[in-house]
């Protein structure tokens, strides 16, 4: 199975701007940094990097998960800083309180939608919380696409994913800790009705079975999808235009049914 995000990698204009907004701001370590590229580690588990485009970059909405107990604190540290602006709603909130949990949502300088997310059913204590935002893992990476039901029922053939929230121009395909936000290029995103286009980026999956990863090349091959092992223990293909990856890490496999989400709980023991 697919555990959780290992890495995503994003364009952008300035290597020293992302600089300043992800380490001096959001105090993400840098782990490393070219003229043209820079890596940052918010948790132990997941790597952001950014490599700099002279070309027009389209926005990305990604979400990082904290823990329920710290989501007040998350929010007032980045208020503090004095250099980020929450966004707010059409009604002028900034927090918004749902069913499950609480989010908020701010722009870095490319124009990337970036959320702090945090579900009250998460059990605590098992991942370690990172950093001043108190970061458990990526949750959600956006993927806006012509055809929400195409690209569903195909991360769900190729990867096994679990859906929610099933709608004809909305849903979410997840696999472990890792959330596939899909939506419609007709439906904007929120709060603030953003348009959503597809971005470049490349969206690296964590896995901690060689065999799933067979298992992976076998449907990519059945279905005419071309892939390549870029190097040990990792896959290459592209989606819906999308450049995906697939690599073999160490996550626990048991990782999201020990941390209580929905779609991966333990297996009981008769």
């Amino acid at each position: 199975m697919i555990t959780h995000f290992s890495q995503l990698q994003l364009q952008t204009v300035s290597i020293q701007g992302v600089k300043q907004f992800y380490h001096d701001q959001l105090r993400f370590p840098v782990v490393y940094e070219s003229d043209v590229e820079i890596w940052f580690q918010p948790t132990e588990s997941f790597t952001l990097s950014f490599t700099e485009a002279a070309e027009p970059l389209v926005p990305v909405h990604f979400a990082f998960e904290v823990p329920y107990s710290e989501f007040e604190n998350a929010v007032h540290w980045l208020q503090s800083t004095g250099n980020i602006t929450l966004l707010k709603w059409s009604d002028g909130r900034m927090i918004d309180d749902f069913e499950t949990g609480k989010n908020v949502y701010f722009r870095d300088g490319d124009g990337n939608l970036l959320e702090i997310i945090a579900h009250h059913y998460i059990t605590e204590g098992i991942l370690p919380a990172s950093g001043e935002l108190k970061i458990l893992y990526l949750r959600e990476v956006g993927f806006p696409v012509d055809s929400v039901t195409d690209f569903r029922e195909l991360l769900v053939e190729l990867f096994n994913f679990s859906l929610d929230k099933v709608y004809e121009n909305f849903t979410f395909a997840i696999g472990g800790t890792a959330h596939a936000v899909i939506t419609s290029k007709k439906r904007k995103w929120i709060p603030i009705a953003m348009t959503a286009l597809s971005p470049t980026m490349n969206i690296i999956f964590g896995t901690s079975s060689s065999d799933f990863m067979e298992e992976v090349k076998t449907k990519l091959t059945a279905k005419g999808i071309h892939h390549e092992s870029t190097e040990v223990g990792q896959l290459h293909f592209r989606l819906n235009g999308y450049s995906f990856y697939l690599k073999l890490t160490n996550f626990p496999a048991n990782m999201p049914a020990l941390l209580n989400l929905p779609y991966s709980k333990l297996p009981k023991h008769s």
